[in-house]
């Protein structure tokens, strides 16, 4: 190989460890189209929760559809991770209808009228633990069912726990679950967890706190 066409090579990180070692800039996400035109919505069932709409959409290729809304009322809800001094996480045991089965989460529950999602996250996490966090860090805030809900949900860490139980509004008393920290990643199999909310939270809080343990 003459000395022409190996400066190239190198040029272009073929060979020896300039290849292992040149990096591609990272990929850029496309922007987002614009949503079409609302046509029509109407508002065909409500409940004391939730209403459902029926939304015709005009598009930009000339197609029109009509597609059914579940409408929350409210500004959302919050999901609580609480941590505990020892490093232990607290689940809750509590009865979900829609899998007609107990269901092992976290803390969670909906943003009353007036209420901040952080405040609203502070008062679940007294009312289903007995605990006041003196942190309480916003992970991020999701959809469950974008293509047919506008429900959000936002997800928080609750450290520097300190008694303080506020009387909530559950129907029986919640059963609580201590777990340690530490075996996190066992948690995310496990079949007594179907939420994805807490699914997505394990992750988050694994990712954040897993390597101060």
């Amino acid at each position: 190989m003459n000395e022409r066409r190996m400066n190239r090579r190198r040029r272009d990180g073929a060979g020896g460890d300039s290849a292992a070692t040149t990096r591609r800039p990272a990929p850029r996400l496309p922007t987002l189209n614009t949503g079409p035109d609302i046509v029509e919505r109407r508002t065909v069932a409500r409940s004391r929760l939730f209403r459902v709409d029926e939304v015709e959409l005009a598009f930009s290729n000339g197609e029109r559809r009509v597609f059914e809304q579940l409408v929350a009322g409210g500004e959302g809800g919050i999901v609580v991770v609480p941590v505990t001094t020892e490093g232990e996480l607290i689940l809750v045991e509590e009865y979900a209808l829609g899998i007609g089965a107990y269901e092992l989460g976290f803390v969670k529950g909906v943003i009353d009228p007036g209420e901040t999602a952080h405040e609203a996250a502070a008062r679940e996490l007294r009312e289903e633990t007995g605990f006041a966090a003196g942190e309480l860090l916003l992970l991020d805030t999701v959809t469950l069912m974008p293509a047919y809900s506008n429900f959000r949900s936002s997800l928080f860490i609750a450290s520097d726990l300190e008694p303080a139980p506020l009387p909530g509004d559950e129907p029986e008393p919640l059963v609580q679950h201590r777990w340690p920290l530490a075996r996190i990643a066992e948690l995310h199999g496990d079949r007594r967890i179907t939420d994805a909310r807490t699914r997505l939270a394990l992750y988050l809080v694994e990712a954040r706190l897993v390597d101060r343990v």
